[in-house]
């Protein structure tokens, strides 16, 4: 695999590396694509408005330095919009103001709780908040048509108490088929994202179990990404990838250029 197109900088709240740093950890991995998709999270109650990139600086800062290594390497500008049901007409207009290359929705929030912090899990089970935030993706892809891929199916288990002990496609198959209809009767895909190695998971995001219905039910457009936050993370176990999306019955996977989908052939 030769394009990461999921990975953050100091622009998202929850990284220290400037883009400089990750479009040269890329080019030392030997990638040809790689696509910024820094976090904007609007009203994610655990974070301070400050915590929100500025997308004008955003602009200001990424089209120079694609410009200084396009030689070496194809430097996209995307972004990771943290999905909350209301939110939609704000995001919808957001994205037509900026030049993006790329649009990845993400469901980080329910209830007002950021799912990574583990506060949402006290007092409830694993399974009665994996459940949860499937309901809510599913009430977002039903609402939401200006993204490109949903981002990180599965994300929660990264952050129960059980982890993966407590969840299987099959346990929540009513949802998870729901999700991924709604989201290739729009024309729109998922990711597949390795992050959940990164963490522990003997899987990476989403399960295989999912990414296998995904494709018998059609669905065709699926990105990579390491969603790095330092460059020792991007294309994180990207080796494994070909294998995985093979097993699961895909022949290609996608970037996005100008917010258009561009198949590519495992290699």
């Amino acid at each position: 695999m030769r394009a990461d197109v999921h990975m953050h900088t100091n622009f998202s709240h929850d990284s220290s590396s400037t883009p400089e740093e990750m479009i040269r950890g890329a080019i030392e991995k030997g990638l040809e694509v790689i696509c910024f998709t820094d976090h904007y999270d609007k009203d994610n109650m655990d974070w301070g408005p400050e915590d929100i990139f500025d997308p004008e600086e955003y602009f200001r800062v990424l089209p120079p330095l694609k410009e200084k290594y396009r030689d070496q390497i194809d430097v996209r500008i995307g972004v990771e919009l943290g999905i909350q049901p209301y939110l939609e007409s704000y995001y919808r207009e957001f994205v037509k103001k900026y030049p993006f290359d790329f649009v990845i929705g993400s469901v980080h929030c329910i209830w007002k709780m950021d799912i990574a912090y583990g506060e949402i899990f006290k007092g409830h089970t694993d399974e009665e908040i994996y459940r949860a935030v499937l309901e809510e993706t599913l009430e977002d892809v039903r609402l939401y048509e200006d993204y490109d891929v949903l981002g990180h199916l599965d994300y929660m288990v990264r952050y129960g108490e059980n982890k993966e002990k407590a969840y299987s496609y099959h346990k929540y198959v009513d949802l998870i088929d729901e999700i991924l209809k709604t989201i290739i009767e729009k024309g729109r895909g998922i990711e597949l994202n390795t992050a959940g190695l990164k963490y522990g998971l003997p899987f990476a995001h989403p399960h295989p179990d999912v990414l296998k219905r995904y494709r018998e039910l059609g669905g065709e457009i699926i990105t990579v990404g390491a969603d790095g936050h330092k460059p020792e993370h991007i294309a994180y176990d990207f080796y494994k990838v070909s294998d995985i999306l093979r097993v699961c019955g895909f022949k290609y996977y996608t970037e996005f250029c100008g917010r258009k989908p561009v198949f590519k052939q495992l290699p």
